[in-house]
């Protein structure tokens, strides 16, 4: 959506039309003084045939320029050709006696004969040369009082308002423009319905809020929805951020409150917006210097104007944040923002219609699965979905391809979330086996289990941090977690470091980032889910907001030595109950270990269904996920034909790690 431009030029200043004309009249003075002295030219030659022609006698008139030296001579012949020469400026003796010799002018003809002549500059070029100096003395004057203007100009509107207004001539984007989130719209429906036609509300005494704020993580989309409760409402939209009320000037931010609430009364019915309000929001009083700094004071201006408004005015704050929990409890009463609309991370569906937009324009192979991309985008905001597209086209264009295929979602997927492969990387054969084993754990703890989520591809190749990945699809969202789901991915996180351990006999430093998940997790579960039985349904997390000189001068209430005990009692009991369950898993399962680190040793990357098509093989017998493309009787057809993994089958070495990290999702 872009700026309406102003409706009329602004008035120039007088010096400036002063200006402009005197430029113009010096540009046609100039010019008419050059063409005033364009004289015709002749035929050019050298002095030496001007002599020679003198001496021979046919040379009729000459016209000499005592100023320069200018010789203009005609022939005798009838011709009427002017030859033009230059010489001394005082003519030599030699010359002299040849002009004697030219015939006298008669009056019959009195242009024949030897004339000399002192011509004059033309009446424009002395009067330009006259001018010039005051028109220059005038135009530095004038330049300078310019000058002087625009820095008192600027001085004096530094309290203006720096808001963006886009009309109604250009509304640019509705609900239509906005894919998903359908209950936001729903609850935004009510300020589009109050400023299209106000009067059905004042008829029966019913008052819209004066604030709406929206609340959600970074790139869902809060400013696309605001610009388009003002393209559904038709009605002004003012766009300002909180940082635009900053400046080094004390009191600049009070003045440009004034001013942004000024002009939208001059509008009638308008939307204020207000982006990333948190900057000038913050809660009072919590800095270490008091609380009379500029923030406070632009925040005490803007409260006070927002409670003068009247529902009768039209008039509609809007403002955006991701950090609701710090802004101060005065803006957010009734009367002020006193309603607050979530804007979540997209949904399944919301991610299918969002992705659907982004798909529009760009060629992509008609099998093009968006259900299943966006089943494996959990998390993403619109802005992450955007790239995610972005990043397929640009995989398809590197591999020369004309249309983005699933592959390229795949390879999306994976540069977003896990980084760049480290194909230069250089292993040894040992490290290479060892991480092959790790991952292979924690694939067959996370597909035995069935309260995890379905791998969904398992690789050994370093990519970002990680000499290896195991990622897992999940079926639907989750909102919440309980304790069975919970216990799971802890036994997932410890599967790479146990089957270290039963094929090694010995841990290595890629479980770090493992142990570092799982403890966690276990933290969680004993302090703030509430499930542990000795603890009890206590809340003993001290996770929150800190503001500089609020909690740093806060007396919180620690735990008790022996509450503390029991905590790291029971997250360590928590955790060696979740080993011990991966340590049976894995020792039961151990020939589908083998199979799949054998596999991995081959081929390096192995996807979901194969990870549960050797797990049969092993006699596991497991459910194939919703998210696989075999069944059981499948993945017994296809063992038929496929050739298990020997054991001499070694990769070539691919990457030494440049951090022992290693990430397990």
């Amino acid at each position: 959506m872009a700026p309406t431009p102003p409706s009329s030029p602004p008035e120039r200043s007088q010096s400036a039309r002063i200006a402009t004309w005197a430029l113009f009249a010096l540009v046609v003075f100039t010019m008419l003084a050059v063409f005033s002295n364009n004289r015709p030219t002749g035929d050019e030659v050298s002095y030496n045939e001007y002599i020679n022609r003198l001496k021979d006698g046919a040379v009729e008139t000459v016209t000499r320029n005592n100023n320069n030296g200018e010789i203009r001579f005609e022939l005798d012949d009838d011709s009427d050709t002017v030859f033009v020469t230059s010489g001394p400026i005082e003519a030599p003796v030699t010359e002299q006696e040849l002009l004697e010799r030219l015939p006298t002018p008669t009056a019959d003809n009195p242009d024949i004969g030897a004339n000399f002549i002192t011509p004059t500059q033309s009446p424009l070029v002395q009067l330009l040369f006259v001018m010039l100096p005051f028109m220059l003395i005038i135009g530095f004057f004038v330049w300078m009082q310019r000058r002087a203007q625009g820095q008192m100009g600027g001085i004096m509107s530094v309290g203006r308002s720096k808001a963006k207004t886009y009309t109604t001539e250009r509304p640019g984007t509705t609900f239509d423009d906005v894919a998903g989130y359908d209950a936001v719209k729903r609850e935004i429906t009510e300020v589009v319905d109050f400023l299209k036609s106000p009067d059905r509300f004042s008829e029966i005494g019913a008052r819209t809020p004066k604030g709406m704020l929206l609340v959600g993580p970074p790139g869902t989309g809060k400013t696309l929805i605001a610009r388009a409760v003002a393209g559904e409402a038709g009605v002004p939209f003012m766009s300002v951020t909180g940082s635009d009320f900053m400046e080094m000037f004390v009191g600049v931010g009070a003045s440009r409150v004034r001013d942004l609430f000024e002009s939208a009364r001059k509008m009638g019915r308008a939307i204020i917006f207000i982006d990333e309000i948190d900057s000038i929001g913050r809660k009072r009083g919590a800095g270490m210097g008091g609380g009379h700094d500029e923030r406070e004071q632009t925040l005490n201006q803007m409260l006070a104007e927002m409670d003068g408004f009247e529902a009768s005015e039209g008039i509609i704050m809007m403002a955006a944040t991701n950090r609701p929990d710090i802004l101060d409890p005065a803006l957010l009463r009734p009367g002020r923002f006193d309603r607050q609309v979530v804007v979540p991370l997209p949904e399944l569906e919301d991610r299918k219609e969002i992705l659907a937009v982004h798909l529009k324009g760009k060629r992509h192979e008609s099998d093009l699965d968006i259900n299943v991309i966006a089943r494996g985008t959990p998390g993403m905001s619109g802005a992450d979905l955007a790239n995610l597209v972005n990043e397929a086209a640009l995989f398809a264009v590197r591999s020369g391809e004309k249309k983005i295929g699933m592959r390229h979602f795949d390879q999306a997927r994976d540069r977003v979330l896990l980084g760049i492969e480290r194909t230069s990387m250089v292993q040894t054969e040992e490290e290479v086996e060892r991480t092959a084993y790790h991952e292979a754990g924690h694939a067959l703890c996370a597909a035995v289990q069935a309260n995890h989520d379905p791998v969904h591809k398992v690789t050994i190749i370093p990519t970002g941090m990680a000499l290896g990945v195991t990622m897992t699809l999940p079926t639907n969202d989750r909102h919440s977690m309980d304790k069975d789901e919970a216990e799971a991915m802890m036994v997932m996180a410890m599967g790479g470091r146990v089957a270290e351990q039963l094929v090694f006999n010995e841990s290595s430093s890629g479980a770090a980032n493992d142990l570092q998940q799982a403890t966690n997790i276990a933290r969680r579960m004993v302090t703030e889910w509430g499930m542990s039985e000795k603890v009890g349904p206590m809340s003993l997390s001290d996770s929150g907001p800190v503001f500089l000189g609020g909690d740093m001068m806060s007396n919180k209430a620690g735990l008790s030595p022996d509450t503390a005990r029991l905590v790291d009692e029971e997250i360590r009991r928590t955790l060696i109950e979740a080993e011990d369950h991966c340590r049976h898993l894995l020792t039961e399962h151990r020939n589908g270990l083998d199979l799949i680190a054998r596999a991995l040793l081959e081929h390096e990357s192995i996807s979901g269904d194969e990870v549960y098509r050797l797990l049969n093989l092993s006699g596991a017998n497991l459910e194939l996920p919703g998210n696989t493309s075999l069944t059981v009787a499948d993945a017994e057809a296809k063992s038929a034909t496929d050739s298990t993994p020997s054991d001499d089958t070694m990769p070539p070495p691919p990457p030494a790690p440049v951090s022992d990290l290693e990430t397990a999702e």
